[in-house]
């Protein structure tokens, strides 16, 4: 084999009470794509940002293509041929999508920009991402998320970089896009460029991936350089330190009445009238390709989009919510699937976050905050929930996607709250966390509180809901029980006609 077109020499990278990477050494040649795979807080994403000049290192160093580099941005990393792409995206939500894909190396004319070769370009590239749908003008905050990924991987591709990382680029991406992604990896490595491929998972590892490089508390723990050699339990030992048998874990139980009961629904999104119930104690799948309506639907009921027609009965009750605020009052709490816009506060601190909705029972007389109730509440649940943070006070969006999540289901813990709309609460979190994060759900429902799981990820909604709403174009096509919800047929159902 080649020389190793990049390598990572003994590389550590010290934050505030954290050793975020503990010296990791290890090499990539080019024409191969190379997973770096570990639980939420193992280091990957770090590792990532040395790469492209985000953060600095304390120890160590990186060579590419035989030279050793010190990036002090992104634009250096640029300019050396790296380009990330990162699972929390970097658009201009107010910008046109051909202005993202093209910022930075506009085209102009006379000291103007050259509006006719800017979409000439954007069409070119839309086309080759498989998304010849999208207009260059529409802006980016009208795209879905899927779509967003898209553009930001567009982007990577239009600066022909030499090394291309991805930080979770199919956690949101549709079935179709997932496999034109697949295709442009492949593309990639055919032309000899070094491809990062960070995931969780599994089947993409050995799909896509000529190696695996496995990281665990910030450390190097081994690289297979042979995938004939590696195997699915092998792979999630090294990831988490222990054997896990069954990621998914499903405990039946005993479910009581219909908490929520939707009739004749009708709004933003949806091209159909929806009705569907929710029994006390039950986890209750929306299952879909991108675009089919789920997030929208729920997003009626919850009070973020206002219904144009039909009836939301919970606990017995009817009721409009007029805002999220309301329909938290009532018991109902929905977990976003963008964290980053619509989850988290990112410059604020892990426990402001946390507490941000329950403070209100946080107070002295009534009036004033009760800082220590606050950070005793914000502690109990970092603990519980084993979020990976230096405390606190962290500010969270330095945390990973996955300890980020957690903090928002943390969020809605404290509250008083019958039932939980998780919008692809998975998404982003390692294996280990995921099956953390399972249990809690079958914790809630056994408690007698209400799930709804909304997620893109057949095997998920197949292993741990008990009833599985399909959804199509804007539809709700049919609700299939546990025991006949094979992946086969939720997708059989879920596609076009």
């Amino acid at each position: 084999m080649s020389d190793p077109y990049l390598r990572f020499d003994a590389i550590s990278v010290v934050f505030p009470g954290v050793r975020a990477l503990d010296g990791v050494s290890f090499s990539a040649h080019a024409g191969q794509v190379h997973a770096l795979m570990g639980e939420n807080g193992a280091g990957k994403s770090t590792l990532l940002k040395v790469l492209s000049g985000v953060n600095r290192v304390a120890e160590g160093a990186l060579w590419i293509n035989g030279q050793r580099h010190v990036f002090s941005n992104a634009r250096e990393a640029l300019r050396e041929g790296v380009a990330i792409i990162y699972q929390e995206l970097t658009l201009s939500p107010n910008m046109s999508v051909a202005e993202n894909l093209l910022l930075g190396q506009l085209p102009t004319r006379s000291g103007f920009i050259n509006r006719r070769k800017l979409r000439e370009k954007a069409l070119a590239i839309l086309a080759d991402l498989g998304e010849g749908a999208i207009h260059p003008s529409t802006k980016v905050r009208e795209l879905s998320i899927g779509q967003q990924q898209m553009i930001e991987i567009g982007r990577a591709l239009l600066r022909d970089a030499k090394v291309i990382a991805f930080d979770e680029p199919t956690s949101s991406l549709s079935i179709q896009e997932i496999r034109q992604l697949k295709r442009i990896v492949k593309r990639l490595r055919d032309e000899g460029r070094v491809v990062l491929y960070v995931t969780h998972r599994m089947e993409e590892v050995f799909e896509m991936c000529d190696a695996v490089t496995i990281f665990r508390d910030g450390k190097h723990i081994r690289t297979h350089e042979d995938m004939s050699a590696l195997n699915h339990d092998l792979l999630v030992s090294e990831m988490v330190g222990r054997d896990i048998d069954d990621v998914y874990g499903y405990r039946p139980r005993e479910q009581g009445d219909v908490v929520l009961n939707v009739e004749g629904i009708q709004g933003r999104g949806l091209k159909a009238p929806v009705s569907f119930s929710v029994k006390r104690g039950e986890v209750f799948g929306l299952f879909g390709l991108v675009g089919a309506g789920r997030s929208e639907l729920l997003r009626l009921v919850c009070g973020v989009e206002s219904p144009k027609a039909g009836n939301v009965t919970f606990n017995g009750e009817s009721r409009r919510f007029k805002s999220p605020g309301e329909a938290i009052r009532a018991g109902i709490a929905m977990c976003p699937e963008d964290r980053k816009s619509q989850g988290i506060f990112p410059v604020a601190s892990v426990a402001d976050n946390l507490n941000i909705s329950c403070r209100r029972f946080f107070k002295r007389w009534g009036v004033f905050r009760h800082p220590g109730r606050e950070r005793r509440n914000a502690e109990a649940y970092i603990q519980q929930l084993s979020v990976k943070t230096p405390g606190p006070r962290a500010p969270i969006g330095k945390l990973s996607g996955g300890n980020q999540q957690k903090v928002i289901l943390a969020r809605w813990l404290s509250e008083e709250i019958d039932l939980f709309v998780m919008d692809e609460p998975t998404r982003g979190i390692d294996v280990g966390a995921r099956r953390d994060i399972y249990a809690l759900l079958y914790d809630l429902a056994e408690q007698g509180k209400s799930v709804v799981v909304i997620s893109s990820d057949l095997a998920e909604v197949s292993s741990i809901c008990d009833r599985i709403a399909v959804m199509r174009d804007g539809a709700l096509v049919e609700v299939v029980p546990r025991e006949s919800a094979t992946p086969e047929r939720l997708l059989g159902l879920a596609l076009p006609a």
